[in-house]
């Protein structure tokens, strides 16, 4: 109505999308003014109503997205906390269509591993330029590895949620882009640069880089579980409800989450060949972690300045409230202490116009992942935590700790060459990671949402091969 109302030229297209493809069935093409906007949906209404809202985000600046609290029809913000998170519309719904039309091109001759319930994908940036904006990675996948088959020497992929898995995909990109500095032929081509002045990290990303994530639904955990249930006025009305915000866990072989208060505690090698289940933290409490120890991981942050999501873009269920609390608002009173440059960082939130229909398809015991630069997919068995055709993934810790040893050598900068010992002890040494993250575990604690479950000591104590 409002799209008519404003203008007189609309011409509304509708094709068939392919049904096999998530329960999106229609696709509407709106014309407004000479220029085209899209939107999907499982019924030609809902689809026209997506076409509708993506054309007023952009002609118009007018936002529907629940970051947005429409009140007589006019979009205000629910308040200013999440108002200043909001991501705009437009750079939401193109994130989104550039991890979906990635996946597509990707996926081509391999259809076979193309179901899925959850799927990923990370967007580089460079400041906020939509236009030349590039897809890093993609990933789908929902389980984690079978006790049995946890590894030893590294060599396996302990958790296949999409979102995890992409960022993992990005970890392997980051290194790769500090190999350029190995060879002078390529420094520029590089996202980083020298950090002269700075022995602690003496590389830094260029200015204006930016990360975004985006995933087809809540993370698992805290950002998911009350999502369906509330109703949109915006108004807790059991703000008290104990078990919000609390840290919870992944159960093998299972799907959904729950809390830690109700394990046992510590994870033992023993136990867990013995069949104590194995448990993994909930994505958002991984996304939570990420937004203050950085997205780089341990290995990389001995050479570069912590590296932070700028924004995460969700394909449906965004609660503002509940995603805000589970990513950095349960933590944002009680974290202190933290070693500069880390901090905690608040990614600005968004959800895509056109939100994907709940899938009821089982979710399948595989995941796909790719990164920007490799030639096809690489498909992981998630029960294993290797390949379907039983190898080692390319995103193991075995992997990244071959790749940072070689940087370690050969990186040009580095003063005093640190020695490698094992996987564990080499991630130790890392203090001001290591005292971040034992400040975020901390925080977890000051406000009793529990505390952070670790996987056994001895999967982390193998030595570079020969």
């Amino acid at each position: 109505m409002l799209l008519y109302e404003l203008f007189n030229d609309v011409h509304f297209d509708c094709s068939m999308v392919d049904g096999a493809q998530n329960n999106c069935r229609f696709k509407m093409t709106v014309t407004v003014n000479n220029c085209k906007f899209e939107g999907t949906g499982p019924s030609k209404k809902l689809a026209k109503n997506a076409a509708a809202k993506a054309a007023l985000a952009s002609l118009c600046n007018i936002s529907y997205s629940p970051m947005m609290h429409p009140q007589k029809n006019l979009p205000i913000p629910i308040d200013d906390k999440t108002a200043s998170m909001e991501l705009p519309q437009i750079h939401a719904d193109k994130i989104g269509m550039l991890v979906l039309e990635k996946f597509q091109e990707v996926i081509k001759g391999q259809e076979s591993y193309s179901r899925r319930k959850v799927l990923a994908g990370i967007v580089m940036s460079e400041n906020m330029n939509f236009n030349e904006a590039k897809v890093i990675s993609v990933s789908t996948g929902t389980k984690c590895v079978s006790g049995e088959h946890m590894s030893v020497n590294g060599a396996v992929l302990n958790d296949s949620h999409a979102e995890i898995v992409s960022r993992r995909c990005l970890m392997k990109f980051l290194y790769a882009q500090l190999e350029k500095h190995l060879n002078p032929a390529t420094i520029n081509q590089s996202i980083f640069e020298r950090n002269p002045d700075n022995t602690q990290y003496p590389y830094k990303l260029k200015n204006g880089v930016l990360f975004h994530l985006y995933i087809n639904t809540a993370p698992c955990g805290d950002a998911r579980i009350f999502s369906p249930h509330e109703n949109d006025s915006g108004v807790d009305k059991h703000p008290n409800r104990k078990a919000r915000g609390q840290l919870r866990n992944k159960i093998e072989s299972g799907e959904g989450t729950i809390p830690v208060k109700s394990c046992d505690g510590i994870q033992t090698w023993d136990g867990i060949l013995q069949g104590q289940r194995l448990l993994t933290m909930s994505c958002s409490d991984k996304i939570a972690r990420w937004n203050i120890v950085g997205i780089q991981g341990a290995l990389l942050a001995s050479l570069v300045e912590p590296i932070y999501l700028h924004s995460i873009v969700l394909g449906s269920l965004l609660h503002p409230e509940h995603m805000y609390r589970a990513v950095c608002g349960r933590i944002e009173k009680s974290i202190q202490g933290l070693p500069p440059p880390y901090h905690l960082n608040k990614p600005r939130l968004a959800l895509v116009t056109s939100a994907e229909p709940r899938n009821q398809a089982k979710a399948p015991n595989f995941g796909i992942n790719w990164t920007i630069g490799d030639t096809e997919i690489e498909v992981v068995n998630s029960l294993t935590g290797k390949t379907v055709n039983n190898q080692v993934s390319r995103l193991t810790k075995m992997n990244f700790f071959m790749k940072f040893a070689n940087l370690l050598k050969n990186l040009p900068g580095l003063q005093q060459r640190k020695i490698i010992m094992d996987y564990g002890e080499t991630k130790k040494a890392i203090k001001d990671y290591q005292t971040a993250k034992k400040e975020l575990f901390d925080a977890f604690k000051r406000e009793d949402l529990g505390n952070w479950l670790k996987k056994p000591i001895e999967q982390d104590e193998f030595c570079l091969p020969e």
